[in-house]
């Protein structure tokens, strides 16, 4: 049996209760805020001012200031109170309604009328997903910008290609971080579009059928319509789902989360990608000047800031499946085996986003590039991507190609030998300068191994990308954009 060793006069302090890593250690605090208690049960108050207000402008019995009241207790929540009522009630909602009615006598008889408890649950998810969103879009398109301006910096830099892990034809430093970016505008693609799908629940009552707004108002369904639509447009939604069961569906978590589990995917791309060229020490994350890479191995400098991308960004891909079969085991109009697992998923998976982001941002901000390891590591492998070349040189010279090829066949044998056998560096072209069968091309050999002929078009593909694809994103965000120049500091 586990007990609590700690000192009795440290056993109420919060360094005894569990505190989420996305909390104390990654996520922003406007993100934060956004999933609190105060947030949430203020949204409550507000949401039910909302609907108080629509129903005395179509003619209920509800006074000014009974609404007033409202007003002024949006934010003085008594949450001691709150929890006492719900020790008792075994219901979270009717515990707010209790409270509040208890700090507002006045309007208590008119708070949730005609309500169902998802009235104030779902539509206060809704608004706390679209702002949501709404904070992790710029961060996205900061992350963008930055990364922009480093693809551009490097267009023509030119580093060794990877397929299979083995080394390929040539690239650009920038070309790649070209693919980096076409990822990350797809994110922002299906964010922005999650954002834009996003409507409001509104007054829909039990099952959805607003069979208890009705009755309210007598029969008239007209003002029932004109409710819903006014309750949405005083939350500032101007789209609301016509039908619903007595939640939302549940299909709009997963469209949303599924947006954010694929920006997980493309950050663990990029971030592994990271990795491994520091690995080569070809590409380097900022590293702070007191900066500890090991307890034990003082000389290293460890790629923490993506390794931690990557922690995150696999317990972002894998809250896909939560909102998934969540939304597979809403039988009829709804069950409640949804709300403890969206309590976790919907707020995780922003929180983790968010940290994400935050992160990839300060590593796009200070990406060191090393052009002279670079350089050593194509010269090690360039003899061999040359040898089609070489091989056309001393055609065009008068040479036979079939000759030539074998030729440069079993040079290229020798040359692996000493560079797999005996750990030398690949020595091919002093291999084909000592042969005098070279002799009438050896004076183009530097021209042929100049590593800027064997980019392709990187250069122009990277102008074109930023130019039609990338900075029409960026001037979208401009707004939210005033200070993506600013160092991030990570909090640990």
């Amino acid at each position: 049996m586990t007990t609590i060793d700690a000192p009795v006069e440290l056993q109420n302090t919060e360094y005894c209760n569990y505190r989420s890593p996305l909390s104390t250690r990654y996520a922003s605090k406007e993100m934060q805020y956004n999933f609190s208690d105060q947030k949430k049960f203020s949204t409550w108050r507000k949401l039910w001012i909302y609907l108080a207000k629509a129903e005395k402008e179509l003619g209920l019995d509800i006074s000014a200031a009974q609404i007033a009241e409202l007003e002024a207790a949006v934010h003085d929540i008594d949450f001691p109170a709150a929890a006492e009522h719900e020790k008792r009630v075994r219901h979270d909602v009717m515990a707010h309604v209790h409270t509040l009615g208890e700090r507002c006598p006045l309007a208590a008889p008119i708070i949730h009328l005609g309500a169902t408890s998802c009235y104030v649950g779902d539509n206060t998810d809704l608004i706390v997903l679209k702002n949501g969103l709404e904070l992790l879009l710029p961060r996205l398109v900061a992350v963008i910008k930055q990364l922009g301006s480093f693809a551009k910096q490097y267009k023509s830099l030119p580093i060794l290609g990877f397929t299979h892990l083995q080394p390929a034809q040539l690239t650009t430093v920038g070309k790649r971080a070209s693919l980096w970016l076409n990822d990350l505008l797809m994110d922002e693609r299906a964010l922005s579009r999650a954002k834009d799908d996003l409507r409001f629940r509104g007054v829909k009552g039990t099952t959805g059928t607003q069979a208890s707004f009705l009755q309210l108002f007598k029969g008239d369904g007209e003002k029932v319509r004109a409710l819903d639509k006014r309750v949405a447009e005083l939350a500032g939604f101007d789209k609301r789902y016509i039908v619903t069961g007595q939640t939302y569906s549940r299909k709009v978590d997963l469209e949303v989360i599924s947006a954010l589990s694929g920006l997980g995917a493309t950050v663990h791309k990029m971030c592994s990608d990271i990795r491994i060229l520091a690995s080569r020490k070809e590409l380097e994350e900022p590293f702070e000047v007191s900066q500890i890479g090991s307890s034990a191995m003082p000389y290293k400098r460890n790629p923490m800031r993506s390794e931690r991308c990557c922690a995150l960004a696999r317990h972002l891909i894998t809250l896909h499946a939560n909102a998934a079969n969540t939304h597979a085991v809403q039988w009829l109009e709804r069950t409640l085996d949804d709300s403890a697992n969206r309590r976790i998923t919907l707020a995780e998976a922003f929180l983790t986003a968010d940290a994400t982001l935050l992160t990839l941002l300060n590593i796009c901000q200070g990406l060191v590039v090393y052009p002279k390891v670079i350089a050593r590591h194509i010269a090690q492998e360039l003899p061999f991507m040359a040898t089609e070349n070489i091989i056309m040189a001393m055609v065009q010279a008068g040479g036979d190609r079939q000759v030539c090829h074998e030729k440069i066949r079993v040079l290229s044998h020798e040359a692996g030998a000493q560079v797999k056998q005996h750990g030398r560096d690949n020595d091919l072209i002093e291999r084909v300068k000592k042969d005098g069968y070279f002799a009438p091309i050896i004076s183009q050999l530097d021209k042929i191994l100049d590593a800027s002929t064997f980019i392709g078009r990187a250069p122009e593909q990277v102008d074109e990308f930023l130019d039609e694809e990338v900075d029409p994103i960026i001037a979208k965000y401009a707004d939210s954009l005033i200070n993506v120049d600013k160092p991030v500091a990570l909090n640990i």
